[in-house]
């Protein structure tokens, strides 16, 4: 059932993987010495080799170990349902059935893993013909969807992922005490993983947690470790860099020393995601816009649509991606002078703040959300406004387009308003009428704002102001979540909607934001426009019409 073949490698990564390095040069500071990255006192940053000298004393590869799930905290009942049958259908045809990566790493870490994945010692035909509802997807990396009422589980198998690094790795295999062929087997499966946190596997029949790459020490010590020498691991997928970020921002780790420096230098990469491994230039197109824009909705429904928006904001900037990724954020952060290791904040950093305190754990906002507060911060930010227009609008936003509503609550608003940020004006009495007018415009600029936000010309244009800053035109924003997008705002320029009705109370249906319920993310929304505008500490006990 298991090949126990040893094959000769060489670390070596085919030319053809390679993506080409572009260098970057910040656009207010140069980026960091290696004294500003996360030290590691353990020194080295793989466990590929079997001993290296990294800082003038010799590091040994981490010993293989075994875990008792049971020591470790985990349970079989932190499993859900769908999960539990798939795993007992394998288990009961005779098959090895682990769970593995990123949902060992949060069980381990006492968080609840957004989905679980299972590798088998079944071929994956095997496993079609094990369940009546299963189809197997993908041609490079083949895997199967059992479905499980309305739920997926994907099962990958240990033959089929053995073959599917193009690493080409000439490791000797030396003995542990205690370990067998097996555990060889199963350690040369954790060696296509990414990061050492996400190469831990678990048998829910043995309650063992296997560790055969020092994923657990890592856990301990909160560190993001690439598993191959980080130089390599990133040039060999460039999408790790972001999902590194994604990782640290998520958890709250540090990258090591090492891992640090190769994001740093080669953060220009991800602009190679839009090659197309086959050659192909049309192909090239359609593939880049798809899988990108695929990568980022991952990493953004985990990081930046997470608790973790700000962190994930403030890690972009430091590692110089988010002139990449989001230039127009980007030259907001070079204006104001932000240094990229920078603990100020500003008010774009204050809004995602704002969101992360409303979302649940592990429930993150529709990502129509986070680019309708980037686009209300764009159009903010290019006009400051009077901060009774910024509060009316969002009330507009909230209750459907009840404009006079709005007004009157706005105009009755006595709380004093953050003045730290350039965004907002200097508060005047306006009249209903020139108020009114003011919220139109401001609704005017949103538009606009968006638009520009989904146009490449615009996009690359946004660091001109910063010659030495790398070019990118990349828009990550396809059709269909613009006009999502639009329909949030809309209402204010169209009017109160029939059939719309305003959120009342302040509870948040976090099943419906993570949706994206127009109703939720409009209530969302202007929660975190009154939070950022009226911060808690300048607040006076005074009802706001249940925003």
């Amino acid at each position: 059932m298991l090949n126990y073949s040893r094959p000769n490698f060489s670390l070596r990564i085919p030319l053809g993987r390679c993506v080409r390095k572009i260098c970057t040069v910040s656009v207010v500071e140069a980026v960091d010495g290696p004294g500003s990255s996360t030290k590691d006192n353990s020194g080295h940053d793989s466990v590929y080799f079997k001993e290296r000298v990294v800082d003038g004393s010799p590091k040994k590869k981490p010993s293989w170990k075994r875990l008792s799930s049971k020591d470790i905290g985990i349970t079989t009942s932190m499993i859900p349902r769908p999960t539990r049958i798939v795993l007992n259908g394998l288990k009961r045809e005779g098959f090895e059935v682990y769970l593995v990566g990123g949902c060992v790493r949060d069980l381990v870490l006492k968080r609840t893993p957004k989905d679980f994945d299972i590798i088998t010692s079944a071929e994956l035909k095997e496993v079609r013909s094990a369940f009546s509802r299963c189809r197997i997807i993908g041609n490079r990396f083949p895997i199967c969807h059992v479905y499980i009422d309305d739920t997926i589980v994907e099962v990958s198998s240990l033959s089929t992922s053995a073959t599917k690094s193009g690493r080409d790795m000439n490791l000797s295999f030396e003995g542990h005490d205690g370990f067998d062929e097996r555990d060889y087997f199963l350690w040369k499966n954790c060696l296509q993983r990414d990061f050492t946190i996400n190469g831990l596997m678990f048998d829910p029949y043995a309650n063992l947690v296997y560790d055969y790459l020092g994923g657990v020490e890592d856990l301990k010590n909160a560190k993001v470790r690439t598993l191959i020498p980080a130089n390599l691991s990133l040039l060999e997928d460039c999408a790790r860099i972001l999902r590194a970020v994604r990782i640290a921002a998520r958890l709250g780790f540090r990258f090591t020393r090492e891992t640090a420096h190769n994001i740093k230098n080669l953060a220009s990469s991800v602009l190679g995601l839009d090659k197309d491994p086959h050659g192909n230039e049309l192909h090239a197109r359609i593939w880049f816009r798809r899988s990108f824009i695929e990568i980022i909705v991952e990493i953004w429904t985990l990081g930046i649509t997470s608790t973790n928006s700000e962190a994930s904001l403030r890690l972009l900037w430091k590692f110089g991606l988010l002139e990449l990724l989001l230039p127009i954020q980007a030259a907001y952060f070079a204006c104001l002078g932000f240094r990229r290791r920078d603990k100020r904040s500003n008010m774009l950093l204050c809004m995602f703040s704002n969101l992360d305190k409303l979302l649940a754990p592990d429930k993150p906002c529709h990502i129509s959300l986070w680019v309708a507060i980037l686009a209300f911060h764009k159009a903010l930010s290019d006009e400051p406004r009077d901060p009774m227009v910024v509060a009316a609008f969002s009330l507009a936003v909230h209750n459907g387009g009840d404009m006079l509503e709005a007004l009157n609550i706005a105009r009755r608003i006595s709380r004093p308003h953050d003045t730290s940020f350039h965004e907002l004006l200097v508060h005047q009495n306006l009249d209903s009428a020139t108020l009114k007018d003011e919220v139109l415009h401001l609704n005017a600029s949103v538009s606009k704002a968006l638009s520009i936000m989904t146009d490449e010309h615009f996009v690359s244009q946004a660091m001109n102001l910063y010659p030495k800053a790398p070019y990118s035109d990349l828009v990550f924003i396809p059709l269909g979540l613009y006009l999502r997008v639009c329909k949030i705002f809309e209402c204010v320029k169209e009017g109160k909607e029939e059939q719309f009705m305003a959120k009342q109370g302040s509870k948040i249906n976090h099943d419906m934001l993570t949706s994206g319920s127009l109703q939720e993310v409009r209530h969302v929304f202007a929660r975190v426009v009154f939070d950022t505008l009226y911060p808690i500490n300048l607040r006076q006990d005074e009802d706001l019409g249940g925003v």
